[in-house]
Parts: structure tokens; sequence; C-alpha cells
């Protein structure tokens, strides 16, 4: 989550960045929309309010971008609302959680949007890395295969864990998922407890999240990574250090159709689209802005108090393409949960 008292010095930056800009002269701009996929106060909201502020600059006339919450913290309400509801007339985009495209890949019985259709502006990536308590064994597939079941603190499969879930079986690693640790203090309080063998951060604030796993025993094993701009996974730049997954893989393995998803939806913090048949004017237009917003020092410095990445349309355009699964593996993701895990709920 966001530091509140980093991200509300970033606001105050932003605002002191922009009363500067000599554009202001230009004021009288009609308003535009940011339909925000979550409740107002909370993360994805606050990522709303500081985009919509770096974003007006990047206007021709510098108009206000007003913010308008909507639904809960997964953003299936405000997605859906997007879908059914929003004119593409340019005039209104949405920001939305990385957790509404979990919805989506898993099948989730409330979602009535489809983001493979939707024209991406910008992103916000996270991290995702694996922590396993090894001893003194270097991380290796064979020490993590050595578990014989590995317990791995989780919150549900239909969460960012699914992107782990996904890429031990991959690996040929049996897992013993413990569920129901909905937040990194939970996992990490498992782990300290001896209760669980390994964690998967992801989402904001990682690097501070290993310092405790660390100094209990915990090493970084491999991440997920980011993506790259023909969409293929890449180093994360946060963790120089740490194999992303394919790397970590033995020579000629590769991960699936499926983990590609539920990894780029794990990283993927907020994302701001347009609606599907958009004018390409009003798309440029708002990808210009988004162009804007990414270097100006507040929208900045609130990216790196969070260790986000602040990412423009192609890379979120790739992230999107990750998710427009055939039926074949959409059918066999959802059997995958259902037949390692238990019935989705709904």
């Amino acid at each position: 989550m966001i530091n509140r008292r980093h991200f509300l010095g970033s606001l105050a930056a932003a605002a002191s960045f922009f009363a500067g800009g000599p554009a202001l002269a230009d004021i009288g701009a009609p308003s535009l929309s940011l339909l925000v996929a979550g409740p107002d106060g909370e993360q994805i909201s606050r990522w709303g309010n500081a985009c919509a502020l770096a974003m007006s600059g990047g206007f021709p006339g510098n108009p206000n971008v007003i913010t308008q919450p909507t639904g809960g913290l997964d953003g299936v309400t405000g997605g859906n609302r997007l879908d059914a509801l929003v004119v593409p007339d340019g005039k209104t985009a949405a920001i939305l959680p990385g957790a509404a495209l979990i919805a989506w890949i898993t099948g989730d019985t409330r979602v009535h949007f489809d983001p493979t259709r939707w024209v991406p502006v910008m992103a916000g990536s996270n991290s995702g890395v694996l922590v396993v308590r090894l001893g003194n064994k270097p991380p290796s597939l064979a020490a993590l295969q050595a578990f014989g079941g590995l317990r791995l603190a989780a919150n549900a499969p239909e969460s960012n864990d699914l992107a782990v879930l996904l890429a031990l079986d991959r690996l040929g690693v049996a897992t013993a998922p413990l569920f129901g640790l909905r937040d990194t203090a939970a996992k990490t309080r498992a782990f300290v407890a001896g209760e669980v063998d390994a964690v998967f951060l992801c989402g904001e604030g990682v690097r501070e999240g290993i310092a405790p796993l660390a100094a209990n025993a915990g090493i970084p094993v491999f991440c997920i990574g980011q993506t790259g701009p023909d969409g293929a996974p890449i180093a994360d730049p946060l963790f120089p250090q740490v194999p992303e997954v394919c790397a970590f893989a033995p020579p000629g393995a590769t991960m699936s159709a499926a983990y590609h998803a539920a990894a780029a939806a794990a990283r993927t913090d907020f994302f701001i689209v347009l609606p599907k048949l958009t004018d390409p004017e009003a798309v440029a237009l708002w990808r210009q802005a988004a162009g804007f917003a990414i270097g100006t020092a507040g929208l900045a410095a609130a990216a790196s108090a969070s260790s986000i990445v602040l990412q423009p349309a192609a890379a979120a355009a790739a992230a999107l393409l990750a998710l427009n699964l055939s039926e074949a593996d959409q059918t066999g993701l959802q059997n995958f949960i259902g037949q390692r895990f238990g019935p989705l709920p709904g």
C-alpha cells in the first residue's frame, strides 16, 4: 500500500510543480473524468487522485481531471461500469487495480467486462518475489523440490498468489499452501512463527517486505519480472540480482500461457484505460498526458515511495495482451484451480 506520509508529500510536490507551469495561462478547457474502480480514500483512489493531478498538465488547456470513485476494492464493479455505461467519446478514462484482471482470468462470475478490449493509457507495475527459508542451501530448483511440499503462505488461488502457484507447478515443485493470509503482515507472521516455508511478496513495498523475512533466514529465490516492450518477461529492475522465473527454470522449460496471464495481472498495481472504440485522436491525447504525468516529479516520487514502476501505454498494452487466453487455456486454468484447491467461490 502507498505509504501515506510519502504519498501526501508527493502530492504536495506535484501541486507545487504544476503551480509554476507556464501552460497554466491556458486553463479553461472542459473538464475530463477519471472513473476510479474502488472506494474513495483507498489505494486505487489515491493513485487515481495522483494520476489525475499529474495528467492534467499534459492535456491542451490543462483541464481539470475529475475522479469518480465507484465500487469495491477488487475493481470488478468499476470494470463493469466502464464496459456498460461509459461512452467512448474520449472524455472519460478509468483507473483499475490489478485485482480486476485476476477476477477476469479466473472466471469470476461477477465479471461482465473484457479488459483485453480496453484501450491502454498507462500502468503502474509492482514486483513479485518468492522468498524461501532454505537453511544453508543456495537457491536452486533442487532445493525447492526437496521440500516435498513447500508450505507457501497465501491469500487465495484467486489472488496475486496464483502466479507463483502456477510457476511452482510448472517447475515441478509440490506445494502445500496455507490459505487465508490476506496481506504481507499476516504472511510474515506465519513465516516468522515457522508455520510456512515460503512467502510470495507481490504488490507495493516489496523491498521493505523482504527485510523481516531475511532476518528470519528467508532468501529471495526468483521473481516474476516485468513485461518487456515486446511482451516477453524481463528482469525486475528493482531486483536485478534475483532471477526471473523463466531464467530460474531449467533449460528448455517454458511457462504456460496461463502463468504469463497470471503474472501480468499480479504485477499490475494499477492501470488506466479508455473504453473500446474510443476515437484515435482522443486516445493520443490521453497517452500524451500519461507520458507527461510519468515525467512529473510528484508522480515519480509517489511511485518510488511505493516501489512502483510507471509504464507508458506500450507496456500496459503488452500486459493486457497476455490476458488474452485461448478458450482451452482459460478452461485449463480454471480446472487447475478447481482440481488443486477446490471449487471457485460463487
